[in-house]
């Protein structure tokens, strides 16, 4: 009996000791696959002739300059700066997606440009030729952007700033409208299909790429980027940075995105403390399309806000 009962408990601890390792190997898996641009999963290492930069993304490519930043824990971050050739106090900084660069903002850029801003378009961590061994999905990304903004009131302090991101690029300037310290010059931000929080947009494409439950994998996955990138997914959430913030905020999202779901759009908008903000939905459009598949019902919304809360800046 006692043989017996001791040949039971060795085959449950050989199980525990599997299925953690199991685990592991699941939740360093996914973190890789998702985080780390040299494994060569969901971000590739940034090679200069792997882009095409067509139409306007070659114009932003062409006559921007390069600014460079130390982030608060030493990383060396680019950036692309377009300067207006007149006077002029306006500045958007533009956030790009993940697994993107910044030159493939330049159908935005190019606005903005021609409503008077000057363009200061960040490159992630991680992404094209900014420094870090990780992404990080907008978390450690809104400190860089706050940094960002810091130069450029340092540079002009008569600077009116405006935040505008699309997809992580929209979650990251959700984050960054909820710290403290971020200049007062910021005086609005516009998000484009950007996520409630990174634990529900990799509970999302867990679900649909591997159809897996979040339970146990998503957490030995954010357990794993929190040992290794100093973040767990639920931690970097929009939603509770938006509880914090009272910058005007305009919230956009297309009706038919299914990579950061439409229902996203409402807990988002939910979530925010300001008391002037916006939302629009636009029908038809998938993930990232809502500038292309309505464009005058897009640019006009974007123009009136802007007019709204930086003087002019919309004509």
């Amino acid at each position: 009996m006692k043989k017996t009962k001791k040949i039971v408990l060795v085959v449950l601890a050989a199980l525990v000791l599997l299925a953690g390792g199991v685990l592991a190997f699941a939740g360093n898996y996914l973190f890789r696959f998702a985080l780390d641009p040299q494994f060569g999963g969901m971000i590739g290492s940034y090679e200069e002739g792997d882009w095409t930069l067509e139409g306007d993304s070659a114009w932003f490519s062409e006559h921007s300059g390069d600014r460079w930043l130390t982030s608060h824990d030493g990383l060396e971050l680019h950036a692309l700066y377009l300067p207006q050739e007149g006077e002029s106090h306006k500045y958007a900084v533009i956030c790009h997606g993940y697994g993107s660069i910044p030159q493939l903002g330049g159908r935005f850029a190019a606005r903005f440009y021609d409503m008077g801003f000057h363009i200061l378009a960040p490159a992630a961590r991680a992404h094209e030729v900014s420094e870090g061994r990780y992404a990080s999905m907008g978390w450690l990304e809104r400190r860089d952007i706050v940094a960002w903004v810091d130069a450029l009131v340092e540079q002009d302090p008569q600077a009116e700033i405006v935040l505008f991101g699309v997809s992580m690029g929209g979650a990251t300037v959700m984050m960054t409208a909820g710290e403290a310290d971020l200049s007062p010059q910021v005086k609005c931000v516009i998000e484009d299909c950007g996520y409630s929080s990174v634990w529900d947009e990799f509970a999302v494409q867990l679900d649909e790429m591997f159809g897996l439950p979040t339970f146990p994998v998503l957490d030995a996955a954010s357990l794993v980027t929190r040992l290794r990138a100093g973040f767990g997914f639920k931690e970097a959430s929009s939603v509770e940075q938006l509880k914090k913030t009272k910058l005007p905020m305009l919230f956009i999202h297309g009706e038919e995105d299914d990579f950061v779901p439409y229902w996203m759009l409402d807990v988002v908008y939910g979530a925010c403390a300001s008391p002037d903000k916006e939302r629009l939905s636009v029908p038809g459009a998938g993930h990232g399309e809502a500038s292309w598949e309505d464009p005058e019902l897009y640019w006009s919304t974007v123009e009136a806000f802007l007019s709204r809360h930086m003087g002019q800046a919309g004509n």
